[in-house]
């Protein structure tokens, strides 16, 4: 049934088409012009990434000594000040250690003092040619090789006494422990690299967002750039920053090249976390408050078929113009501008406020009949009383 109803509209139509040729109908060409104002308003440039939020300074903190944590005095979010104690390792082979090394020390330097008397007397026995040449010089070798034994000895227990040093751990900087990896009674082995214990952020009220942007926009990123950023914890929040650093190095991940732009994130009220995903938006051209017409009318450049009822166009010199239509004529007039974002364009001189400028003109096809019944009747309907139709 809807066929059938859609099949006999569409014959309607192509009946009345036809009629309107037959009795005469005229195709015209019109064109319509569309119109931009130039007003005041803010013209804005950005470039969309996502990123991390992380504290401008962390410190991880590890051992360079292994052994068994014996003691621990802070906890995640604990609080720490610059020096304070944070472990400690178990110190027995440590001290062990240290004590062998103060004791060959001991050794060695009486050795030396035994060495060194010697070969000062056998230095006055040979300048009294009471020794020979050889026995001399093996004397003087003896009292070298005690000095050089004492030396290695002195060395080897100030590396004991550091590494009983090392095993106080203490906290670098002052701040807040955001994580811990180890737990008393557990072996640490800094064998072949050092192992993490704590990571400790500096100040939470002052973070920053590591960006990836990608490299088509990482050419109009500066630093000072307005930053805005929202994140998922905070939907409702609009968080603002700058940029302070764009890295020079490349990453290139499935063949896509980003480059890292560290921005500023102050958090005073300590909403933003370590890790938290941010959605930013660098505001890479900014002026507010300026006078502005559409970008469009500066790539409108009007023909000779799109004019009416006899119109003229004027033109004028300047390198940048602009067009007005006044009447039927389409006039043109020179301004200077500013930037521009694509969509819209800073008027520096040339045009006030309010004023009309032409956007585009489009062509309407349209039709004239002259064969039409007085009234525009429709000629399939029935006509007003008393009447003749021809």
């Amino acid at each position: 049934m809807k066929k059938k109803i859609l099949i006999v509209v569409a014959l309607v139509v192509v009946a009345l088409i036809a009629w309107k040729f037959i009795a005469g109908g005229k195709p015209e060409l019109h064109y319509v012009s569309e119109f931009g104002k130039a007003q005041m308003g803010n013209i804005t440039n950005s470039v969309t990434a996502t990123g991390s939020i992380e504290p401008v300074t962390s410190v991880e903190v590890g051992t360079q000594v292994s052994g068994i944590v014996s003691k621990i005095y802070v906890d995640y979010n604990s609080v720490v000040k610059k020096g304070q104690v944070i472990a400690e390792l178990d110190k027995t082979n440590l001290l062990s250690e240290l004590s062998t090394a103060q004791s060959n020390c001991t050794s060695q330097k009486s050795n030396l003092e035994y060495q060194e008397h010697n070969y000062n007397r056998y230095k006055t026995m040979f300048e009294k040619g009471l020794i020979s040449e050889n026995d001399y010089e093996n004397a003087h070798l003896t009292y070298i090789q005690a000095q050089t034994s004492y030396q290695s000895a002195v060395n080897s227990l100030a590396k004991a006494q550091t590494n009983l040093g090392y095993a106080t751990i203490t906290s670098p900087i002052d701040g807040v422990v955001l994580s811990k990896a180890v737990e008393e009674g557990q072996t640490v082995a800094a064998s072949f690299s050092t192992p993490t214990l704590f990571n400790i952020a500096q100040d939470l009220t002052d973070m920053r967002v590591i960006a990836d942007i990608d490299e088509a926009d990482i050419g109009e990123v500066r630093e000072g750039q307005r930053v805005s950023f929202t994140v998922d914890a905070y939907p409702n929040d609009v968080f603002e920053g700058s940029v302070t650093q764009v890295r020079q190095e490349a990453t290139t991940t499935s063949n896509v090249v980003t480059y890292e732009v560290v921005i500023a994130a102050p958090n005073k009220e300590l909403k933003l976390k370590p890790g938290l995903t941010a959605s930013v938006t660098i505001y890479t051209l900014e002026k507010n408050n300026v006078l502005t017409i559409p970008a469009k009318a500066l790539r409108f450049t009007p023909t000779e078929m799109m004019l009416q009822n006899g119109g003229q166009i004027i033109d004028c010199e300047g390198m940048t113009k602009v067009w007005q239509q006044q009447g039927n004529n389409f006039v043109a007039k020179a301004i200077k501008t500013g930037i521009s974002n694509g969509a819209l364009c800073e008027v520096t001189d040339g045009l006030a406020d309010g004023e009309s400028v032409v956007v585009s003109c489009e062509a309407n096809m349209g039709f004239q009949f002259g064969g039409m019944p007085q009234g525009g009747g429709n000629p399939f309907m029935p006509g007003p009383p008393n009447s003749r139709r021809r």
